[in-house]
């Protein structure tokens, strides 16, 4: 059992480490498609003139400092516990995503505030094929970078990770919003199309941050996992003849660690070696099922109720006792 369980250790640190490793290759991977961007998008802002393009490349820019901020949150994440932080530094990636949130709403709003004026003003374009051009690049950048990410996101969850993704999808509507509207403006002559679509395009931006910050805010404020995750985790926990039921199932998420703590009914006149035995058996079979997952159980004579707890989650096809 020991062996078992050391084993189950020594993967899990491995799993870790792997996970570390391609979140840091994302996030550089992020910082070095910005950086690239940024400078392509400074040179077609100033020869086109475009509001479009100015948001967009208000937006890389943000990406930019996004990136490092993601990078760090997920170097910090990937820190070992230590003896101020017993239980990891996950949440260091849900910090990270609230910082690219605060960023992007800075875009969305210095991006509509400027083309109000640019629509009140009635500014034109210019250069439309050095704009375009460039929007393309970026879209092809980004595509690449987004393959990568959703490789990532399959092999390690992350939350920084996914919040940059999102970031990076809706910059694939800003480019085309780009193309659009300097074609309008200039080969189709429609004024005004450059800085309405700005405001379209702040708007989407705004939209993003929104849904950015739920999933943060979710593992900041320590939100149970969903219903039928919590079921899923309940039918792993095998049912050795001395389990007669568990209640107070708790679940919360930090960064790519997920951790349960439950309490199990067992019969009041087993020995504490019985007991522990009986503990190590449920969390090797949840280390084989659940192997992200860290696990906290405390034992109970059948039909013990802690006052205060909230209402029982009770293994399926348990008995609960006759006292419960």
């Amino acid at each position: 059992m020991e062996q078992h369980a050391a084993l189950s250790l020594s993967m899990r640190a491995g799993m870790t480490m792997e996970r570390a490793r391609l979140n840091r290759s994302a996030a550089l991977a992020s910082i070095a498609v910005a950086a690239l961007l940024a400078g392509l998008k400074g040179w077609a802002a100033w020869s086109t003139g475009s509001t479009a393009m100015l948001g967009s490349l208000a937006d890389t820019a943000l990406d930019l400092i996004a990136s490092v901020a993601t990078l760090i949150g997920v170097w910090i994440a990937a820190q070992p516990e230590d003896r101020g932080h017993r239980f990891g530094h996950g949440k260091a990636e849900a910090i990270a995503a609230m910082v690219q949130v605060v960023l992007i709403s800075i875009s969305a709003f210095s991006l509509a505030f400027h083309a109000m004026e640019q629509l009140l003003a009635g500014a034109r374009t210019a250069a439309a094929a050095d704009g375009i051009g460039v929007s393309l690049v970026a879209m092809a950048a980004t595509l690449a970078l987004l393959a990568w990410q959703r490789h990532v996101l399959r092999r390690t969850g992350s939350l920084a990770i996914a919040t940059d993704h999102v970031h990076y999808q809706s910059d694939l509507l800003l480019n085309l919003a780009v193309i659009l509207a300097l074609a309008l403006d200039q080969y189709a002559g429609v004024r005004q199309a450059d800085p309405v679509l700005g405001l379209v395009i702040a708007a989407w931006l705004a939209w993003g941050a929104w849904r950015a910050s739920q999933a943060a805010l979710d593992q900041l404020m320590d939100k149970e996992w969903p219903p039928e995750k919590k079921q899923r985790f309940l039918a792993a926990i095998p049912r050795p003849p001395e389990l007669r039921g568990v209640h107070d199932l708790r679940t919360r998420t930090a960064g790519d660690r997920d951790f349960a703590q439950f309490h199990i009914w067992l019969d009041g006149k087993l020995t504490i070696d019985q007991a522990h035995k009986v503990m190590d058996r449920i969390e090797t079979a949840l280390a084989a099922a659940f192997p992200d997952v860290e696990v906290f159980i405390h034992a109970d004579p059948v039909g013990h109720v802690d006052e205060g707890l909230a209402a029982p989650n009770v293994l399926p096809g348990a008995s609960r006792g006759k006292d419960s």
